[in-house]
């Protein structure tokens, strides 16, 4: 086996891993929502990703299920069809290449601020932590071509956020791999949630800028280093 396989083999097992981790923190139901990760190849060919592929319920997933394509969103390998949402990953891929995992689920929380095109406020250390600032909305979107691709990137090109709450539709979550980009799907429901219950007990209190960005700071470049 070739590097290049071994790589793609070794992406295929990691995702069957993450997605469950996607059930396990409650932010996908049945056949929804997927992850996905690029590949960067030593011999220079070009980048590709996997990704699961279109109606495959969680628990029927294999490594050999994954399926890869390239930044076109086009399938170069797998027997099966890619998720929906595959040329918008592919779009991010392509215009954003720091980012090198894309996770997207429809947890409840944080859905429901998209459904009313709400942004997630910085009312909580946690927030300011892992997200530098509000988790923002992205414009509505319909799935199916690279619309929902260019909403992250325009949405998310500078900005400090890892997560992006698509309006109407759930969020999007990228990393500089998957198990970031996991890993900031799981928090933004979490804080989601905190968020939404705060509101229904009374008016949350701001965190002032500068605290934001000496907790930010910390956590990304000190905590668990």
């Amino acid at each position: 086996m070739s590097k290049k396989e071994k790589l793609i083999a070794k992406t295929q097992k990691l995702l069957v891993d993450l997605h469950q981790e996607l059930v396990r923190y409650e932010l996908v139901v049945w056949t929804s929502g997927n992850v996905s990760q690029r590949m960067k190849f030593d011999d220079g060919s070009p980048d590709l990703f996997a990704i699961k592929p279109s109606g495959v319920r969680y628990e029927d997933l294999t490594a050999e299920s994954m399926v890869i394509c390239d930044l076109d969103g086009n399938l170069v390998q797998g027997d099966l069809s890619p998720s929906s949402d595959t040329a918008a990953h592919a779009y991010v891929y392509k215009n954003m290449p720091e980012v090198n995992g894309v996770v997207h689920t429809h947890s409840n929380y944080a859905c429901a601020w998209a459904a009313i095109g709400k942004e997630i406020p910085c009312i909580l250390t946690a927030i300011a932590d892992e997200f530098g600032g509000p988790i923002p909305v992205g414009p509505f979107a319909i799935i199916g071509d690279d619309s929902i691709g260019r909403g992250i990137v325009q949405t998310l090109s500078g900005h400090r956020s890892r997560a992006i709450l698509m309006q109407n539709h759930g969020v999007f979550a990228i990393g500089p791999d998957a198990t970031a980009a996991v890993k900031a799907a799981v928090m933004c429901e979490d804080n989601a949630k905190s968020a939404f219950i705060a509101l229904q007990l009374g008016t949350p209190i701001p965190i002032p800028q500068a605290a934001i960005e000496s907790l930010f700071n910390r956590y990304q470049s000190v905590y668990g280093k």
